[in-house]
């Protein structure tokens, strides 16, 4: 019988729910440690400095202590002439005290005698038997460090909650100490589960996925200053689930499992969390998306996380709800991230009732920031973290935001400025131009693969340096010109980029013997699409369209007769994977990466993938860099070596086209 989750319950409930059944502060201890060891520490109480620094008057300068009043008038042609009276080297303490028209020498460092409160520069001086001879006059305190100039006794240091950072350890130094209070590092026990589930390292077997969560959780764990114990593996199996949950249990403060969460049979790690002891599971199903399956128990005041196996839902839902009990624990404030107003470039459905969080890609265009949601079943794969700059919220009652409007995106780090936007089509020929130019400078590329209609909208929105683009016209016959046009495109250059052989994508000899297009409407085919406003999918259509006519049918009725026509793939590399991994018997893609991936290709035909550039962009330097790779020999005998299905033209990075 299928289970259902308990009642759902919000962010904001669920947290109020594990204030009430834990008290973090059982947990919290400190320790001490010596200094050299404190570096991204958090300090647990304020120190304050029970000497001043300099604890005496210290010379600044090599030179000679004196009386400042003496050396008044003095200049180049009427030096004034002081008698040395001794030297002081630094560490030593002066046995003397000058007075009127005597002077001391000194080192940096050393202790100004009683009597002198400035120093004259060796460099104006000149020395005479025991006499000198100043040349410049000085002022009183002029190359003297004052006694607590630097700190005086009394004066706060640290306060309690600062991460020690070199310079704050220098401060503490100073004054003498050497060893400091922290606070302890909470111990994080973390576990996978899930029978298809693998350690990296080891072969991978069709039908296994390597554990990705492991390693996300363990550094997130430490980024939020936590200590991170890795416990292995377990699998679907209550008693072994339950051996990871008693293991973790005994050696650390949280235990985190990830997986074995969802609605179903497979949701195990609740009855074994209730199993433990009391109050047991407090939390069971939050209404967020993605992480809606997120388990919270309590046992013996020892918190546990039973996060969802989903990639993107577990690190999402660490970062809500996990990520700041580990840094109260730790002594750290709770993070504030830093949020930007954007416009979405596209059109967003929603749940209703579900708060969702959505990663998304943040770029700068002419009028201001643009957010590019992550397409597809997010929550399964971990690009969907590792392309995001962050994410945004839409609330429980909206279930859809529209192309335009404006949202804002919490950053997961410091937004840094790409050096060039490359937005449109996906191609492996893009990566190798990358490749090259970055050996000459290492420029930071964001490349965002939103097909070639999307490409030429960023452009139009003028969001991209370069746009990726292989749209054909099914009436002029012609590639990407007319759609300059369509999209009403000024302003821009269309750069020659090179022949690309577009065909069916099918399993290492062809299991299915499929020949061409028509047996995609075969009962026994199933295939894998492209998104829509990709080339591919365009020429997809046109291909369907033609054999419409020549059914006599309408174009409608038969993609409704292809088994897989909705199912969406957003690159030619998604479109391999699904083929290779027998979700689908066919994809039309293009050579490049079918060889990449050791399956069969039936070739149609070769398309003309070019790439569209803003003149006001032409003269920016990676984008120079770009043009100077895809023109140059080096790239043009690396595609042919290392990419089949891919052929440079003559005329390759030259403009063919402007408007």
């Amino acid at each position: 019988m299928r289970k259902i989750f308990r009642e759902l319950v919000s962010l904001e409930e669920a947290k109020n729910i594990i204030n009430k059944n834990y008290n973090y502060k059982l947990i919290q201890k400190t320790e001490k440690i010596p200094l050299i060891d404190a570096l991204g520490r958090v300090v647990a109480r304020d120190y304050f400095s029970s000497i001043d620094v300099p604890g005496f008057d210290r010379a600044t300068m090599d030179g000679y202590a004196v009386k400042a009043e003496d050396t008044f008038w003095a200049n180049e042609e009427n030096p004034v002439e002081i008698k040395i009276i001794g030297k002081v080297e630094a560490g030593e303490v002066p046995k003397f005290e000058i007075g009127n028209k005597e002077a001391v020498e000194v080192s940096t460092g050393a202790v100004i005698p009683k009597g002198a409160n400035a120093v004259v520069m060796v460099e104006y001086t000149e020395r005479v038997d025991d006499k000198i001879l100043v040349y410049k006059s000085v002022t009183p305190g002029e190359n003297v460090l004052s006694a607590g100039s630097d700190l005086m006794a009394g004066e706060l240091l640290v306060r309690k909650g600062t991460v020690l950072t070199a310079r704050e350890i220098g401060m503490l130094s100073a004054a003498g100490i050497s060893e400091v209070e922290v606070y302890k590092k909470p111990k994080v026990a973390v576990f996978s589960t899930g029978n298809e589930i693998i350690s990296p390292g080891n072969k991978i077997e069709f039908g296994k996925i390597y554990d990705i969560n492991w390693a996300t959780i363990c550094s997130a764990v430490k980024e939020n200053g936590g200590d991170p114990i890795f416990i292995g593996i377990a699998r679907d199996r209550e008693e072994e689930i339950k051996r990871k949950f008693i293991e973790g249990m005994e050696i650390a403060d949280i235990v985190i499992s990830s997986g074995g969460t969802s609605a179903g049979v497979g949701d195990l790690v609740y009855r074994v969390i209730n199993e433990l002891g009391e109050p047991g599971v407090i939390v069971h199903g939050i209404a967020v998306k993605p992480g809606k399956p997120t388990v919270v128990g309590v046992v013996d005041n020892k918190l546990i996380f039973g996060l969802p196996g989903y990639p993107t839902s577990a690190f999402m839902i660490f970062e809500l709800l996990v990520a700041p009990i580990i840094r109260k624990i730790a002594g750290l404030a709770e993070r504030e991230r830093a949020k930007i107003r954007a416009r979405l470039s596209k059109k967003i459905q929603s749940v209703l009732g579900r708060r969702e969080f959505l990663p998304v890609s943040v770029i700068k265009g002419k009028e201001g920031y643009s957010a590019y949601p992550v397409s597809g079943a997010y929550s399964a794969v971990i690009s969907a973290i590792a392309e995001s700059d962050g994410f945004i919220e839409i609330p429980e009652n909206k279930v859809m935001l529209t192309e335009g409007e404006e949202v804002e995106v919490t950053l997961f780090s410091t937004l840094r400025p790409a050096d060039l936007v490359i937005i449109g089509s996906h191609c492996i020929g893009i990566d190798l131009v990358i490749e090259l130019m970055r050996k000459k400078r290492p420029w930071y590329v964001k490349v965002i693969n939103v097909g070639s209609s999307g490409g030429l909208s960023a452009i139009r929105r003028g969001e991209a340096d370069i746009a990726g683009t292989h749209l054909f016209d099914e009436v002029s016959g012609e590639y990407n010109i007319p759609y300059l046009l369509k999209f009403s495109i000024k302003n821009a250059y269309l750069i020659r980029g090179y022949f690309r052989e577009q065909g069916l994508i099918v399993k290492k000899g062809n299991p299915k013997k499929i020949k061409g297009i028509e047996d995609l409407l075969r009962k026994d085919v199933k295939m894998i699409n492209r998104n829509p406003g990709s080339g591919t999918r365009m020429l997809l259509d046109y291909y369907l369209k033609q054999m419409a006519m020549n059914l006599n049918d309408r174009f409608e009725n038969l993609i409704r007769k292809i088994n897989g026509y909705e199912i969406e793939a957003k690159s030619h590399t998604a479109v391999a994977v699904a083929v290779l991994t027998g979700k689908a018997d066919v994809g039309l893609g293009i050579r490049s990466v079918a060889e990449m991936y050791g399956l069969d290709f039936i070739p149609l035909r070769e398309e003309e993938y070019d790439f569209v550039i803003p003149k006001d962009k032409f003269e920016k330097q990676p984008v120079k860099d770009f043009i100077e790779t895809l023109k140059s020999d080096e790239f043009k005998n690396e595609i042919k070596k290392r990419v089949k299905g891919i052929k440079p033209r003559d005329d390759t990075g030259e403009i063919v086209f402007q408007v």
